[in-house]
């Protein structure tokens, strides 16, 4: 279980007139993701979702507020829950020199996987994300969708329990986008949990068990598709979002 209780992320900005201006990303979010369930962090960007998303990862600090995992806490946990996740973002950058299978090599290593058990891995992870005809191609030969496949197959060596995906999908064409969301899908039957953001609210709307909907930093809904489509009487959760923030504004 990921544990998310009253987060606070604080940032400072200099505007038009060089005044520094303090402002908060992430605002007072709260919410809990169990086992074995697909939860969707949707809104626009500026949202704040990169921000929440790096805080339950363990890769930025909340100013205030607290994140969980089984119960352990980054400050006392650290190594034994980043054995547990895996975070991938839509500009996670990899060794362009390299090849697909060597960097999955190279992270299983990382993360002590035996030899024998990462070789095993690797063909089940190829198969599964259609890599194997590039395994070996350089990835910095790699189209945009490919690259991405390869990301995902790194974040699978370790065999996570949770999964805390940000913007997966985002520029990909159709035929890589279904391979994602299938894999998505596919990871939820096995009982693994995962934290998707995203602004394709019609993606989420297939694949997640239930949506947080956020703008400037603050959830503004959480439930299943259905209920937050119900709640607000619209057909998508597209039309939900509008009818929550009072329609469509220019930015401030």
């Amino acid at each position: 279980m990921i544990k998310v209780e009253n987060v606070k992320k604080q940032f400072i900005k200099t505007n038009n007139k060089k005044e520094k201006i303090s402002f908060y990303a992430v605002n007072g979010i709260s919410f809990t993701a169990n086992d074995n369930e697909i939860i969707g962090i949707l809104g626009p960007n500026g949202a704040g979702k990169t921000t929440l998303l790096r805080i339950i990862a363990g890769i930025m600090n909340a100013t205030s507020g607290e994140v969980s995992i089984d119960d352990m806490n980054y400050k006392e946990n650290a190594i034994e829950i980043k054995k547990r996740i895996a975070f991938l973002s839509g500009n996670t950058k990899l060794y362009e020199r390299i090849s697909p299978y060597e960097l999955l090599k190279m992270c299983g290593r990382f993360y002590e996987v035996d030899d024998k058990e990462i070789e095993k891995r690797i063909n089940k992870i190829f198969k599964i994300l259609d890599i194997d005809n590039f395994r070996n191609n350089r990835i910095g030969n790699l189209s945009t969708g490919q690259t991405q496949r390869v990301g995902i197959a790194r974040c699978l060596i370790h065999d996570p329990k949770y999964y805390i995906l940000d913007e997966a999908t985002s520029g990909l064409d159709i035929v890589s986008s279904q391979v994602i969301l299938n894999f998505i899908k596919g990871e939820k039957e096995k009982g693994k949990t995962i934290i998707y953001s995203t602004h394709y609210m019609e993606e989420a709307e297939n694949i997640c068990d239930r949506v947080i909907l956020m703008n400037k930093g603050k959830i503004i809904a959480v439930g299943t598709p259905e209920d937050i489509r119900k709640k607000t009487k619209t057909k998508t959760l597209r039309d939900a979002f509008f009818s929550l923030i009072g329609g469509v504004k220019s930015e401030d």
